[in-house]
């Protein structure tokens, strides 16, 4: 199969299928978390606070994992795979969990696996076969169909889920990233090295969103800082443990299609808040999920050519 990975199990193991599972679970409920988080906290205060607990949390075992670092020409990259993995998609889906429901974000990321696909091929030379590209296809026309869906259910350009595509090409990049420049590190230690460098910078997005103190002091905020304090251990810190394990165990498509089960998980938690989808919406999830799957779908094994009998007199 042609994609990111150079040297990966032709077939992932029973563990790898348990993670992919466990990771849907806990990325599927971000969607309903951050929604939730923002009833008493601004966008870019959810993000930063998501990033910042994962940062906190992650501090002891940067001191546990200390042998396993990685080595200092590569913090360099460590710091690009917090950014592109964590810190800017956290912001971006905040940003647009203020304006979107947050099953259409959930429906949204399913575009990693594409992106994931795309970045390989332009920018870390990976061959592609034409079912994929097919599979690309038809990822952008139901990311199309998603996004012309208004807020109200109208047929509108609904800009904001321009935002979740965008933290998707960020994942997209990241997978590559982790694989080309982080192989070789031990996950627990990894994970802990990417939020240890953005983790400063998260405190800084919190610092300098004017009120984060003044909103956090009121009593009504408690409960969306204990959410947001979830999202960041679980959805952002365990959560990473886990795919940076994954993703060193298969290949980057494989690890990034923890998105077909995302979605299920992020509209069941909608449609339980009440959210509601246009029919639109749901048939621009099967028709991404479909080209998920071609992206996805193994190579066709070539057919021997028998051999030609020996010309006879």
């Amino acid at each position: 199969m042609a994609n990111a990975s150079t040297s990966v199990a032709s077939r992932p193991t029973p563990v790898a299928w348990l993670l992919l599972a466990v990771l849907a679970v806990m990325w599927g409920c971000s969607f309903i978390l951050v929604k939730k988080a923002l009833a008493g906290f601004t966008a870019p205060q959810v993000g930063g606070l998501r990033i910042f607990f994962a940062f906190l949390f992650f501090v002891p075992i940067l001191i546990a994992q200390r042998r396993n670092l990685p080595s200092r020409n590569r913090w360099g990259w460590c710091l690009v795979a917090g950014l592109l993995g964590n810190l800017i998609p956290s912001l971006l889906f905040a940003t647009a969990g203020a304006h979107i429901a947050s099953s259409v974000s959930g429906i949204l990321n399913s575009f990693t696996p594409l992106f994931v696909l795309v970045t390989g091929v332009l920018v870390f030379k990976n061959k592609v076969r034409t079912d994929q590209v097919a599979g690309i296809l038809f990822g952008l026309v139901g990311c199309v169909m998603i996004i012309l869906v208004g807020k109200s259910g109208e047929l509108a350009l609904n800009g904001y889920a321009l935002l979740v595509v965008l933290a998707t090409v960020c994942y997209g990049f990241n997978l590559h990233v982790v694989r080309t420049f982080l192989s070789g590190i031990p996950a627990l230690a990894l994970t802990a090295a990417t939020f240890t460098t953005i983790g400063p910078l998260a405190a800084g997005v919190l610092l300098g969103s004017g009120d984060f103190f003044e909103r956090a002091a009121r009593p009504e905020a408690l409960q969306p800082l204990l959410l947001a304090a979830l999202l960041g251990v679980i959805g952002s810190g365990v959560a990473m443990i886990l795919f940076n394990r994954l993703l060193q165990m298969t290949s980057a498509v494989f690890a990034s299609s923890v998105t077909y089960l995302i979605p299920i998980v992020a509209v069941g938690w909608g449609l339980l808040d009440g959210e509601r989808l246009a029919l639109q919406q749901v048939l621009g999830m099967g028709v991404i999920l479909v080209g998920v799957y071609l992206v996805n779908r193994p190579a066709p094994k070539p057919t021997r050519q028998p051999v030609a009998d020996e010309a006879r007199p």
